[in-house]
């Protein structure tokens, strides 16, 4: 312990911890696009497609049809998320990271009542893999937000 009774010395906390873990942190290449990215991006082009498929071909949910306007919504929301996934847009991951917490959240209910192995099984492949990009999509974001090594001119307002 230090002599003033806090934290063990050495050990960071608080602003401290994220202030070093933050210049840790390497922006991204001009043209870099780290797996989880791609994995996020190819992700919901796939589900766009999958969902306006699923439709056309009559796939009821829960008994019910879903309308027109509901999938073909979402599908561009998705397919307008993958463009900026690729596009490497924070607001865009941001989106996938909403829609991807969603599904987590979902996943974890339906586990709870899954009343056979296979709706066991695909909540647990939902939750592990959904899982894994959502950590991982935190790190990427973060070196998008990483302040690069070139200095603002001098007397620039926004610096």
């Amino acid at each position: 312990m230090s002599e003033s009774g806090g934290a063990p010395e050495g050990k960071l906390r608080g602003e401290a911890l994220a202030e070093a873990l933050r210049a840790g942190l390497t922006p991204l290449g001009p043209n870099e696009r780290p797996l989880p990215l791609r994995v996020a991006a190819i992700a919901a082009f796939v589900l766009a497609v999958l969902n306006v498929l699923l439709w056309a071909l009559n796939v009821a949910v829960e008994g019910a049809e879903p309308s027109a306007a509901t999938v073909f919504i979402f599908a561009a929301i998705l397919l307008a998320d993958a463009w900026g996934i690729w596009a490497r847009h924070y607001i865009a991951v941001i989106g996938f990271q909403a829609i991807l917490a969603a599904t987590l959240i979902m996943s974890a209910l339906a586990l709870m009542v899954a009343s056979n192995l296979w709706a066991l099984l695909l909540c647990a492949v939902v939750l592990g893999s959904g899982g894994w990009l959502f950590w991982k999509l935190v790190r990427v974001m973060g070196r998008m937000k990483a302040p690069t090594s070139v200095d603002p001119p001098e007397g620039d307002p926004n610096a």
